[in-house]
């Protein structure tokens, strides 16, 4: 019987990934604010709470960027 062995946990490109999520976030949020001008008051409602849901993710992705970076100057190893 072989095992599998897992994969290496590779780290050194996390804070690249993140920053690239928080700026498709940020496009995002821009995208639905400038929908709002054509949405219904219930659309409207639905997208602003989106768009509030999207900025606590961007400050989450904020946070995790943070960490990873720490961890990078720290010389993180697995």
């Amino acid at each position: 019987m072989t095992w599998n062995k897992p994969n290496k946990d590779d780290r050194s490109d996390n804070v690249e990934k993140l920053q690239d999520m928080v700026q498709n976030t940020i496009e995002n949020i821009e995208r639905a604010e400038e929908s709002l001008h054509f949405s219904s008051s219930e659309q409207r409602e639905q997208i602003e709470a989106k768009n509030q849901r999207r900025e606590e993710s961007i400050q989450a992705f904020r946070a995790e960027i943070q960490d990873e970076a720490n961890a990078r100057e720290n010389g993180f190893r697995e």
